[in-house]
């Protein structure tokens, strides 16, 4: 399957690095591999999915994009609505930094602050798209968005060279989870299992993994806003039952503890979003895992997804540990 290619013939993502990370391979015991899509253009890798659909919404007459979002999904949006020469309106909840909206402005692009939660600002993004020409930008749930996500998997086969061990990545509303998952079946490495982590307050799939269905939680306690969905996408459970899925949770100041040391083991500063799964490399959860049977006690390697996150700040990263009451 060919790149996402933008209208001058190239992708509006990058290829991203895979580097060996000697500081969470000793904490996690065993060779890890980090795939930094914190250095793409948007500082996530939420522009390889929303950048594809995008460029294919765009093909069908699309004369204006709307996004609901806590950050990143906007970011993509915005960039790949300038480059598309197409206006955009980003819907965002009121837990936005007000850095990110400021960035965000800086773009170019309209921003509405509207609702408690993200799930807030996708209801008022899904009314503005009934004006005729618009199209919603959905964060994370669409076959497309699925589709531009799994590049990364094919780019980690052609770098990597062999079957990791185990992928790490963070789970909010899916879409990553999806989109790896796809990428593992376009390469033939389904048989790879996922550890899909996400924080304690955002755990909507660890939460519909319990109950077998969907589930959505009351509110979103976490500082990790962008794993903010009240509900996980159905695709999330449909991964799990495909691929060996396993489901775990963190802390909100073990993910905050990780983007720290990260920034300092890696000099790369990340969001508590993250945070979570750097925050079980450094914790000793993949020992615990091998000990309980649920990953080879002869892991040989692990890729950890660097989600990246352009909502983050060291005045951001203190203020977070100043509401945790972390020193």
């Amino acid at each position: 399957m060919a790149a996402p290619l933008d209208r001058d013939g190239r992708g509006f993502h990058i290829p991203t690095p895979v580097l060996e990370s000697a500081a969470l391979s000793k904490a996690a015991g065993t060779r890890v591999y980090m795939k930094l899509e914190n250095v793409q253009p948007t500082g996530s890798f939420k522009i390889r999915g929303i950048g594809y659909f995008c460029q294919e919404a765009a093909k069908k007459g699309c004369k204006h994009f709307v996004c609901s979002t806590g950050g990143n999904a906007g970011f993509a949006t915005a960039y790949a609505a300038k480059k598309l020469g197409i206006p955009a309106t980003i819907i965002v909840p009121t837990s936005t930094p007000q850095a990110t909206v400021q960035k965000l402005e800086e773009q170019g692009t309209e921003v509405q602050v509207f609702g408690k939660v993200w799930d807030d600002a996708y209801a008022k993004a899904l009314e503005l798209a009934e004006t005729e020409g618009w199209v919603s930008v959905h964060p994370f749930d669409h076959p497309l968005i699925w589709q531009g996500h799994a590049s990364m998997v094919r780019e980690l086969k052609d770098l990597l060279g062999h079957k990791p061990g185990a992928i790490v990545l963070a789970i909010g509303g899916g879409g990553l989870l999806a989109g790896v998952v796809a990428g593992l079946q376009d390469v033939g490495w389904q048989d790879v299992p996922i550890v899909a982590v996400e924080t304690k307050g955002a755990d909507s799939f660890n939460a519909a993994l319990r109950a077998g269905r969907l589930v959505t939680l009351p509110e979103i306690t976490s500082v990790a806003k962008c794993l903010g969905a009240k509900t996980v996408s159905a695709r999330a459970l449909e991964c799990a039952r495909e691929c060996q899925v396993i489901s775990q949770v963190v802390e909100d100041v073990e993910a905050v503890q990780a983007v720290e040391r990260f920034l300092d083991d890696e000099r790369m500063l990340v969001q508590p979003a993250c945070g979570a799964p750097l925050a079980l490399l450094y914790t000793g959860r993949v020992q615990q895992l091998q000990r309980e049977g649920r990953l080879n006690p002869d892991l040989d390697s692990i890729v950890v997804i660097v989600c990246g996150g352009s909502s983050i700040q060291l005045a951001g990263l203190q203020a977070l540990k100043t509401q945790l009451g972390m020193k």
